[in-house]
């Protein structure tokens, strides 16, 4: 199975593609978009849109997984964060993906077995589970990547349940 992972932010947005195969991750491509506070909004979020719709046709993932909305002090960040995850889920919707959601805790919990891990822990967990030379950077591309390795997981041990279920 192939999942683009998202880490929505105001400032850059990280992603990442992650590929199973017979037990096996592999990162396929893994970058993040910078985004300017000088550019005007529409700019900046159509940027992110025209992105990760290349990155959905490159790759073809059936699922496109983001961090669950969290709430945040400053209602201007929360407004901006957002609008940059509306783009990313209505890129997922114009080719048809499901959208899966992850609160930051179970992220942490999947990838480090900690829900309360540092961010230097995961980028490092994150290389280890993929097998790169050095930790990603900067941290939004880990944690794109973590979001996709936890809905792996997850996808993983819903199939297992459900095996057993059926026996």
């Amino acid at each position: 199975m192939r999942v683009l992972g998202i880490d929505c932010g105001s400032q850059i947005t990280g992603y990442g593609v992650v590929e199973e195969t017979a037990g096996k991750l592999r990162c396929l491509e893994a970058a993040c978009i910078r985004l300017s506070a000088r550019e005007p909004l529409s700019s900046r979020l159509e940027r992110v849109f025209v992105q990760l719709a290349r990155v959905i046709e490159l790759h073809q993932p059936r699922v496109v997984a983001i961090e669950g909305v969290f709430y945040s002090v400053n209602a201007k960040s929360a407004l901006k964060l957002g609008h940059v995850r509306g783009v990313a889920v209505l890129a997922a919707g114009r080719y048809g993906l499901e959208v899966a959601e992850y609160a930051p805790l179970t992220i942490k919990s999947a990838v480090v077995g900690y829900g309360r891990a540092e961010k230097q822990q995961v980028q490092k967990m994150v290389a280890r589970l993929l097998h790169l030379e050095t930790p990603p950077e900067p941290p939004d591309v880990a944690d794109a990547l973590a979001i996709a390795i936890c809905h792996l997981h997850t996808a993983a041990t819903l199939k297992r349940q459900a095996a057993d279920v059926a026996r």
